[in-house]
């Protein structure tokens, strides 16, 4: 076990400088054009692979070659820092791959996670897809049937997803099915669906209000056949699952998207600090060369008041981000701290870039400046991945130790 320190390592002290001239050098510029045209920015997550950012190298090292958990979370502020919407492609394929890291066997984990990222000549994307059209935070509600073919030795699938980060457009789609519905969430699995397999297609693609350069559309999955190799964690295991289920025994294992989820919260809370860094940062930049009444505005209370508590709720957040992730490594949360971190996260980062649009009145409206994108870029850090209000039932769940609706 690693000692919890907020002490970065010179490795840690060398990354966090290295993905920060990245972010500042080719994300930030890029920020506006890829956010008018609402598209996957496939030059830049070129970049990011040739450069060792984007695949499962870069991955692997930041998930299981850190025992302090904080590279990951510290690369992923310095990216958002830099633009949330091209943050969030590059980071997109990592859900899919814990995903298949969380629930898979060591072969399927080394056969399909370096096929959610390809490499820099040929560069590829993974999706998680478990949301649906009538079930988002209520995951055992998931109408998405897996049925086996015992005579194929497949399964098929049926059900549409929606929001779904890389939807359509990934090389790897893990698919969280419904194998027995009696049981809800106790009756799910996690599938994974190989590239061009015939029945899957990309429904709708969603306009959204922020992480425009974010791919985000609905899965359709009509009949489509996976051979029973698919089924992450093996059949053996998932049958012995659904058996005690239905005997209502504990089989100590989470919900399959749930876990992922849990796992993923700090690195999502991370995203959220460096959104409202970046606002900060540019409010305070902006305070400080602005005039008005003879003076630049940081030298008004209202405004210097303003800046120091988005500071402080900003470090606030990135703490609690920072001792999930360490948890996270080191022995597990022992009263929900992934939920808190990104229950608290979130909210900064919509205040703090609200704060932020404020400082520069109206320039903080328009799309001449960026501050607006940083404001529509925070406010899916409160929805996506277990809302606000999820998070406070998972948080009250932990401290009371009682089942609260």
């Amino acid at each position: 076990m690693a000692e919890f320190s907020l002490q970065l390592n010179e490795d840690q002290q060398q990354l966090q400088s290295w993905v920060h001239e990245f972010a500042d050098t080719v994300l930030r510029p890029a920020g506006e054009e890829w956010d008018e045209r609402e598209e996957t920015p496939w030059p830049i997550l070129q970049e990011a692979a040739k450069i060792g950012l984007y695949g499962m190298d870069f991955m692997a090292q930041a998930l299981m070659g850190d025992p302090t958990g904080l590279t990951l979370p510290v690369t992923i502020e310095e990216l958002f820092w830099g633009d949330a919407g091209i943050g969030l492609s590059i980071f997109g394929s990592g859900l899919a791959a814990a995903g298949i890291a969380g629930a898979g066997t060591p072969e399927q984990v080394m056969e399909w996670v370096p096929q959610c990222y390809g490499d820099a000549d040929d560069v590829k994307l993974g999706a998680f897809c478990v949301s649906e059209p009538d079930a988002g935070s209520d995951v055992s509600s998931l109408r998405t049937r897996a049925v086996y073919d015992q005579a194929s030795d497949e399964w098929v699938l049926n059900g549409t997803k929606a929001w779904i980060t890389n939807g359509g457009i990934a090389n790897i789609h893990v698919v969280v099915a419904s194998v027995d519905p009696e049981l809800k969430s106790r009756g799910q699995a996690s599938f994974v669906i190989p590239p061009n397999s015939k029945g899957l297609s990309q429904g709708q693609k969603y306009k959204k209000h922020g992480i425009r350069a974010s791919h985000t559309a609905e899965v359709v999955l009509e009949d489509v056949r996976v051979p029973g190799a698919c089924l992450l964690g093996g059949k053996e295991k998932l049958d012995a699952r659904l058996a005690k289920a239905r005997d209502h025994q504990r089989t100590g294992e989470k919900q399959p998207a749930m876990a992922t989820f849990e796992s993923t919260r700090p690195a999502v809370a991370a995203m959220a600090v460096g959104i409202a860094r970046a606002a900060y940062e540019y409010s305070r930049d902006y305070a400080k060369e602005r005039q008005a009444f003879g003076k630049p505005i940081i030298m008004n209370q209202a405004i210097a008041f303003m800046l120091a508590d988005m500071v402080t709720e900003i470090d606030a957040s990135r703490l609690l981000v920072w001792r999930a992730a360490w948890l996270a490594n080191n022995g597990g949360y022992t009263n929900a701290e992934g939920s808190m971190c990104k229950l608290k996260a979130g909210r900064t980062a919509t205040w703090v870039t609200e704060r932020a649009m404020q400082i520069l009145g109206g320039y903080g409206y328009v799309r001449e400046y960026p501050v607006e994108r940083f404001h529509r870029d925070a406010k899916i850090m409160d929805i996506f991945e277990g809302t606000e209000q999820i998070q406070q039932l998972v948080i009250s769940r932990a401290i009371s130790g009682m089942r609260i609706e």
